[in-house]
């Protein structure tokens, strides 16, 4: 493995362990978008699976928001040859969300809760106690300065998470793993990206706050981790 793999794998094992992630008998539906962060998650969860002392199984599930035209098919060919028994499901949520009878709301916020119920309704009927995501370390930065900046509270999302009393549990192996080496360790292993053909991809608020964010990471490379060190490094007494 390169130096890049092995701090990549280091970060997604610090997390799986930390964290509790993976358990003997897990069944995980792996939400995959087909964007780096996603095919890298699935892809460490397969790796993974061949070297725990834990059995899990793994079913792969991608949602076409509605914009893709097809390219989910070299997405079903890639699982296929894995072996992998998957479900790929065309939706229109992303034209719902923007559409004329949600003018004035948030396309995203919409298209993410129709996707999200989607998923949920799915690991219940596959039979899946968790859902894995391909969050990684600068969308949990993000989160928490949209938290701050839109709603006015100090949170973010994290690496696991419980839902409906314990029914379903989310997982984030990515969690602790930042953009850039996602994005360099998808290239060198040829992962079958998908591009993302939202028309809000570039014009949403995460997409403003990782604009001001990658302005201030420019000037001093420090801060990105400094601010993933911060988010589990709080000083209450010293908050209102």
């Amino acid at each position: 493995m390169s130096y890049l793999e092995k701090e990549v794998n280091r970060l997604v094992g610090q997390a799986i362990h930390r964290y509790s992630l993976l358990e003997n008998g897990d069944r995980i539906m792996v939400a995959v978008s087909g964007g780096e962060d996603s095919m890298l998650c699935l892809w460490f969860l397969r790796h993974w699976l061949r070297k725990a002392p834990i059995s899990y199984e793994i079913i792969p599930v991608h949602l076409d928001m509605g914009y893709e035209a097809g390219e989910w098919k070299r997405l079903s060919d890639y699982l296929r040859r894995l072996g992998y028994t998957f479900h790929i499901e065309e939706t229109r949520y992303g034209i719902i969300a923007h559409g004329p009878e949600n003018r004035g709301k948030s396309p995203c916020f919409i298209c993410s809760m129709n996707r999200r119920k989607r998923l949920f309704e799915l690991a219940d009927a596959f039979g899946c106690n968790k859902i894995a995501m391909g969050h990684n370390a600068d969308d949990l930065i993000e989160t928490f300065f949209m938290n701050v900046f839109y709603v006015g509270e100090m949170s973010t999302m994290v690496p696991k998470q419980e839902m409906f009393q314990g029914v379903i549990t989310i997982i984030r192996p990515l969690a602790l793993v930042e953009k850039p080496k996602i994005r360099k360790m998808a290239q060198r292993l040829r992962l079958p990206v998908i591009t993302n053909r939202c028309p809000s991809a570039s014009e949403s608020r995460r997409s403003d706050i990782r604009e001001m964010l990658e302005g201030l990471y420019n000037r001093n490379s420090k801060i990105r981790g400094n601010i993933k060190r911060a988010l589990g490094n709080v000083r209450p007494d010293y908050l209102l």
